[in-house]
């Protein structure tokens, strides 16, 4: 939803501490049932997402913490030629 206004939905919490995700949310974000969710707690609320966007989000702040320059695959492969020379 970039670019767009946040909607919101209001929902209820069962006695098992179970959230119904709206249709159209589903629907919007491509969830469909089974599918994992990560639940951030970030003090003041809650914040839900797809597995999917919470692994985009991880990588694309590692790829900010390596400068440009810098090959992590080159590394690896390099690491693993060494390795194998001293076996």
């Amino acid at each position: 939803m970039q670019g767009q206004e946040p909607r919101t939905y209001h929902t209820k919490l069962d006695a098992s501490g179970r959230i119904v995700i709206p249709a159209e949310v589903r629907q919007r974000q491509k969830l469909t049932e089974g599918d994992t969710v990560v639940v951030v707690d970030e003090g003041t609320g809650l914040r839900v997402k797809s597995l999917d966007q919470a692994i985009a989000e991880a990588q694309a702040y590692f790829c900010t913490q390596i400068p440009d320059s810098v090959s992590l695959v080159d590394q690896l492969i390099a690491e693993r030629r060494e390795e194998a020379e001293r076996e």
